[in-house]
């Protein structure tokens, strides 16, 4: 279903974008192996799942309150001066958490609470950088697309990477090297030339910066609820896993559930839609919502394998829709702060999510996990629904001008609302 631009290929070929693509994922290793890491770590340590998860939480806070900070310091300073010292810090932090140890609890967490803080806005940089180094509208939407596909890869194959850290060292030695690979990551994207040159379009001074908009608090708000229905997800498939009394059966599930994201992602970006994108990501989302449902029916784990892997196939394709509409509404001179904005919104939502599942377990069993999945894909809808006005008119007060600088000039991208 490849266009005539070339598809993925086109995209990959381009001069800067396998560098910036790679080197961003890589930079968010760290994050995105965290959770993981920091849990055999406090296992190891002799430490229990009740101190675990909270220094993980605090780490997860952190990391959503620094995101949308540092993304406006982006904004307002260029990409080199923000992102390789926050990388620096972060890794600094979960070193310190590393040598440490749990022996002196204020300290741990004043440790990941660091780590997260300052957790580098990489994701947000890239879908910034993306109309200078790609220039043609088509082919910056196909690149959120390859994007939200690449997540899912990085998700699948981080934990791999921790896993096999920890059995050839230790979960310290794996904590320490997936932050120096994640400066490495961030260093390479910020040595590039596109990230140099990068400048901000020029942004009114308002104390709410991005959240001015009132599209991007209507997207905001429905992205709170898809985080929501997948942090369920995690927790309800390991109370089925031990329903099923094979722990083994959770990494399955969450493996069909990338596959089934990483396949509705390619399948996505292969092609260009016609239409504004607010009109299709309320399709997405009612297809999202309408695939969770089928998880609480339960069946063996083969047919529930089968089910997660549907209900991931439009994930991918809800976030690059997402990452378009940002675009649209972001104020000037606002975009890596908003895109910042959807980062922490979405893991917010999914922390919640995964902590109300599981008070929702414990009282009706495993399906009522799953029916907070459902429930939560079915708001997310209902919000975009209730806010359409405003998701529909992305020339609202506060929305600008769609501007990308290279090498500090403005240069005017097309958006898909001109185009139409």
């Amino acid at each position: 279903m490849a266009t005539a631009h070339g598809g993925y290929r086109d995209i990959l070929r381009a001069p800067h974008a396998l560098r910036l693509l790679t080197g961003t994922l890589v930079g968010r290793l760290p994050n995105g192996t965290g959770p993981v890491a920091m849990t055999l770590f406090v296992r190891d340590q002799g430490g229990g799942y009740t101190l675990a998860g909270g220094l993980v939480a605090a780490y997860g806070l952190a990391n959503a309150v620094g995101q949308p900070l540092l993304g406006r310091a982006v904004d307002l300073k260029g990409q080199p001066r923000v992102q390789l010292p926050a990388a620096v810090l972060s890794a600094l932090g979960m070193a310190l958490f590393a040598f440490a140890g749990i022996g002196n609890l204020p300290l741990a967490y004043a440790a990941v609470v660091l780590a997260g803080f300052f957790t580098p806005p990489l994701e947000g940089g890239l879908r910034a950088l993306w109309p200078s180094v790609l220039g043609r509208e088509d082919r910056v939407h196909r690149a959120y697309a390859l994007d939200a596909v690449a997540q899912e890869v990085m998700f699948t194959v981080g934990p791999l990477l921790v896993t096999l850290l920890v059995a050839l060292w230790s979960p310290a030695a794996a904590l320490l090297v997936i932050n120096l690979i994640g400066v490495l990551g961030a260093l390479s994207v910020v040595l590039s030339a596109p990230s140099r040159a990068w400048r901000s379009a020029p942004r009114e001074a308002h104390w709410l910066g991005a959240l001015r908009s009132p599209g991007l608090l209507a997207l905001l708000g429905s992205f709170f609820f898809v985080g929501l229905a997948l942090g369920s997800i995690t927790v309800a498939a390991v109370a089925y896993a031990d329903d099923r009394g094979t722990p083994s059966v959770y990494g399955w599930l969450m493996a069909a559930l990338g596959l089934g994201a990483l396949l509705g992602g390619v399948l996505y970006g292969a092609r260009q839609w016609a239409g504004a994108p607010e009109g299709r990501l309320r399709v997405l989302v009612a297809l999202l919502a309408l695939c969770y449902l089928p998880l609480t029916l339960t069946p063996g784990p083969v047919a529930m394998a089968a089910l997660s892997a549907l209900a991931g196939v439009f994930l991918a394709p809800v976030l690059a829709c997402a990452f378009i509409v940002v675009d649209r509404h972001a104020p000037a001179g606002t975009v890596t702060e908003a895109f910042s904005w959807l980062v922490t919104t979405f893991g917010v939502g999914a922390a919640l999510g995964s902590a109300a599942a599981g008070p929702a377990i414990e009282l009706a069993g495993t399906v009522a996990g799953f029916a907070v999945a459902g429930a939560g894909g079915l708001v997310a809808l209902l919000v975009l629904l209730a806010t359409g006005r405003v998701l529909n008119d992305p020339d609202a007060p506060g929305r600008r001008t769609r501007h990308a600088a290279s090498g500090g000039a403005a240069t005017p991208v097309h958006t898909e609302k001109n185009a139409l």
